[in-house]
């Protein structure tokens, strides 16, 4: 929740993540890619409409989950 393309997203301002997570569909993964690249957690976070737009992907890197793009 501190991250700021996501409260712009879901238009979030003093919720508790308890609230949030009413919004959304989550699920964390120990991911390991298939070739050099990324080893770590995986979040992929769905709002709880089916819009179309796809589901938001998260890594942490050097301890600060990044979205990514």
């Amino acid at each position: 929740m501190g991250i700021k393309a996501v409260k712009e997203a879901w238009g979030l301002e003093n919720e508790t993540p308890e609230e949030f997570a009413s919004q959304v569909y989550g699920v964390k993964f120990r991911f390991q890619s298939g070739s050099p690249g990324y080893v770590g957690d995986l979040y992929i976070v769905q709002a709880d409409t089916l819009s179309g737009d796809p589901p938001w992907v998260f890594t942490r890197r050097n301890g600060v989950i990044c979205l990514e793009q």
